[in-house]
């Protein structure tokens, strides 16, 4: 291959790159979701600088919004718990900042609407995002048709546009879903919103199998994990498992039993549990 070519050659993404690592060992990833500024600004620093050592292969960082529709009482609750402790679109992007400044390689993705980016300026939040380190972003509520804009946006700043899709997407609506996605795709394996029902492991498996049939991005589940023996079943099928309400349940827990200074300890914990159960999922199902 000649110089030029080898320059020419793409560079691949902290994502990219982590989910071939753990193809490499035939393991699944395990993807914490926790919302920036929950319970506080240096509460949330806390848990997420030390989630790659509790077994964090990718982290989901909730950008706080006061009406966010696709998530249940627990999410919703830790939102409103970050944005009284003052958290803002800048803030969680000085949170990603400084991550990064102790972590380079484990990605980072952010998890929320478009109603603050929109307020923010798009193409300024990307430039932003890109600067902090961020690197992809799933926007619940904007749909594939709404956002090419963005997406191309978001592609030439190096960010990935996280794409979602559920138990009721047609084949035929999957492509629109699959066009322009990147990172991974993020599968919604129960109908509704968060941390409101269990997940059910007989259903997903034929879903991800559907996906597979159309793309070769690494297709993670989400929503209905709880319990590491949940997670260790989803990572039996699919490429990643995704947990955000019982790591929000978590911290929200310490608070109530009037224990702030515990929630960063013990939703670390829980993290490193489950993150166990993933890893070791295909080993003993061998």
């Amino acid at each position: 291959m000649s110089t030029a070519a080898a320059n020419s050659a793409p560079v691949k993404s902290r994502i990219d790159m982590r989910f071939a690592e753990l193809r490499a060992l035939n393991r699944a990833a395990f993807i914490p979701f926790v919302t920036a500024g929950d319970p506080d600004t240096e509460t949330s620093f806390e848990i997420l600088q030390h989630l790659p050592g509790a077994g964090a292969d990718l982290i989901e960082l909730g950008i706080p919004f006061s009406d966010p529709m696709a998530d249940g009482p627990a999410v919703q609750a830790s939102s409103l718990r970050a944005l009284k402790s003052g958290m803002t679109l800048k803030g969680v992007l000085h949170l990603a900042e400084r991550f990064r400044g102790h972590d380079d390689v484990t990605p980072l993705v952010l998890m929320g609407y478009y109603n603050p980016i929109h307020a923010y300026g798009a193409h300024h939040f990307l430039r932003d995002a890109a600067h902090a380190g961020v690197d992809g972003l799933i926007i619940v509520d904007l749909a594939p048709e709404e956002g090419a804009d963005l997406q191309a946006a978001a592609s030439r700043d190096g960010i990935d546009i996280v794409r979602l899709a559920a138990p009721t997407t047609t084949d035929e609506r999957l492509k629109t879903v699959l066009n322009g996605a990147g990172g991974f795709l993020y599968y919604v394996s129960v109908t509704g919103v968060t941390g409101t029902k269990a997940v059910l492991i007989n259903d997903v498996a034929p879903a991800i199998a559907r996906i597979r049939a159309q793309t070769r991005l690494p297709c993670a589940v989400g929503f209905g994990i709880r319990t590491p023996d949940q997670a260790a079943a989803i990572a039996r099928i699919a490429d990643a498992a995704v947990v955000g309400s019982a790591m929000v349940q978590c911290i929200a827990g310490a608070i109530a039993r009037e224990h702030r200074g515990d929630a960063a300890r013990q939703t670390l914990q829980l993290c490193r549990s489950l993150a166990e159960a993933v890893h070791h999922a295909r080993e003993l199902s061998a």
